[in-house]
């Protein structure tokens, strides 16, 4: 073999081998947060004018829910101009548009908003400090935030402190911005940083305006009773609420002929509607307090003027009212049932229509069992007077037919039903569970306990004065979570707290299992002790 031709042999194997070395076959992804490594001013700059700050990283980044995660403490009337957003850069340009105040340590936190442009990885709680004054304030304020009805909080809550000075009056929370800002972002934490030795108010605002000022209308508030102090070691833990409004009856509207609702704010327990207008012997009327809604409905017929006269009333509160009536048709009488197919033996089986009941006849109602026999049961009207519930002795493994015949049920406008037939069964008791449940050590009586289902719907409820045992049969297989009210006014209800008057909302404890909400299986006792 010629020697030149081996030596051309050699080196194309040679070259061949180094092009298969360097071919790329991917590498490991990148899982490293951005690397802040400048400041122009330089990061905690004193005696700071600048009106542009410039922030640099290793790489380029992203914002990502700025508006979201930026807090700015203390906060400032005229935001700043911050790029980029959306588009991606190795800086962050701020031009600041507000007059800063004297002697004061400014903090930008961008939360988690900074992220790698690739990635996605984020550079956690990055914050910008600087001081318009000859040092950086280096005190801090920590603590969390829970809700004082609902098992969680909801997240960035605004948590606010207020410098306690000369001028200091509990309207500020109502007119000013505060002193320092922090938030808890997408947790119930809270720190907030960079400041100054003194007394102060401590709030969290659920802002729903995002002005930094309490609106009792729509806001949720939780505040700390007494003043802090700076420096403190101290963790606070805040209760978030909604105040409930004191009542105020707002401007009636005609739904249709013979509806008028009433909005109001505030508690409406006790609430009086009395019409002034001259009736008729034969006029009747109903008030029926609307679900989920701050209405109530006043039924009446007939329809006797052009405008009717009232007067809202609840203890010392009175306000005459006057609604125009234009409609001139009334709605037909609708019958249905909430029960399709299966009747749990926990439920009671009701007959809804959409105007109140005037009046029934239960001896033209019948239940009748799968052998044909009658079933005895009970009739009764709820307080809305639009659901007529059938209390009957609910067998297992049943099947129930009921038969409603004409003139059963008549509405207030004088409407009759036609006949109406329903098929319902029940299930085996073994389909459903049972939660025995043991409540140890507690703090006051009386108290409120529900079992909660996924939904957030109260399955079952009992008053109790005493530490006892509760047995719930017949549970829907499904996750529950128990949720304690302690009633310290024994209202039997849950109140919200006050922030004038200083008071906070009574307390709700929840309980779940160590892995989440408690677990009802078919066919299966399980024993439970909250302590």
């Amino acid at each position: 073999m010629n020697i030149r031709f081996l030596y051309f042999l050699i080196g194309v194997l040679i070259i061949q081998g180094c092009a298969r070395q360097g071919r790329p076959e991917g590498g490991e992804k990148d899982e490293v947060a951005p690397v802040f490594l400048t400041a122009s001013p330089t990061q905690e700059t004193i005696e700071f004018k600048a009106e542009k700050i410039r922030i640099s990283f290793d790489e380029y980044i992203k914002l990502d829910k700025l508006e979201q995660q930026l807090v700015i403490s203390p906060p400032m009337e005229k935001q700043p101009i911050i790029t980029p957003i959306g588009a991606s850069s190795r800086d962050i340009n701020i031009k600041i548009l507000d007059t800063l105040k004297e002697n004061t340590t400014y903090t930008f936190n961008f939360g988690n908003s900074v992220i790698d442009n690739n990635e996605g990885n984020i550079l956690r709680n990055f914050k910008y400090v600087f001081s318009t004054g000859d040092y950086i304030d280096s005190l801090s304020v920590t603590g969390t935030v829970k809700d004082g009805f609902e098992k969680k909080a909801a997240n960035n809550i605004s948590v606010q402190l207020y410098e306690i000075t000369e001028t200091y009056t509990d309207s500020i929370v109502y007119k000013e911005r505060p002193t320092y800002v922090g938030n808890t972002l997408d947790s119930i934490g809270f720190e907030i940083t960079n400041l100054k030795e003194g007394k102060y108010l401590l709030v969290a605002l659920e802002d729903v305006s995002k002005n930094y000022k309490f609106d009792s209308r729509q806001d949720k508030i939780a505040f700390h009773k007494e003043i802090i102090t700076l420096p403190t070691d101290e963790s606070f833990e805040l209760t978030l609420f909604r105040e409930e409004l004191p009542f105020t009856a707002t401007r009636p509207s005609e739904v249709k002929k013979g509806q008028i609702y009433f909005g109001y704010e505030g508690n409406p327990d006790g609430m009086e509607i009395k019409l002034l207008t001259p009736t008729p012997p034969d006029f009747k009327s109903t008030l029926v307090f609307e679900e989920d809604k701050d209405t109530v409905s006043y039924w009446y017929t007939p329809n006797v003027k052009d405008s009717l006269h009232f007067e809202i009333s609840k203890g010392d509160y009175k306000k005459e009212l006057i609604v125009k009536l234009r409609s001139k048709k009334i709605d037909s009488l609708l019958v249905s049932t909430e029960v399709k197919g299966t009747l749990s033996l926990r439920d009671t089986f009701s007959i809804v229509t959409n105007i109140p009941i005037d009046k029934f006849d239960k001896s033209k109602i019948s239940i009748v069992d799968k052998d044909s026999l009658n079933v005895y049961f009970s009739a009764e009207l709820d307080a809305s007077k639009k659901r007529l519930k059938l209390n009957f002795d609910k067998k297992q493994r049943e099947k129930y037919k009921f038969r409603i015949l004409p003139d059963a049920i008549e509405d207030l406008f004088g409407n009759v039903n036609d006949t109406l037939q329903y098929s319902v069964s029940t299930k085996e008791e073994s389909d459903y569970g049972i939660l025995d449940l043991s409540l140890n050590k507690i703090s006051s009586f009386p108290f409120i306990l529900e079992l909660i289902n996924t939904k957030g719907d109260v399955v079952a409820r009992e008053y109790s004065k005493e530490e006892r045992k509760f047995r719930f049969e017949n549970l829907e297989p499904s996750e529950y979570i128990v949720r304690i009210i302690y009633d310290a006014n024994e209202n039997g209800r849950w109140d919200s707290g006050n922030f004038l008057l200083r008071e906070n909302p009574e307390k709700v404890v929840y309980y779940q299992d160590v892995d989440g909400p408690i677990e009802i299986r078919a066919n299966w006792e399980i024993p439970l002790t909250f302590n």
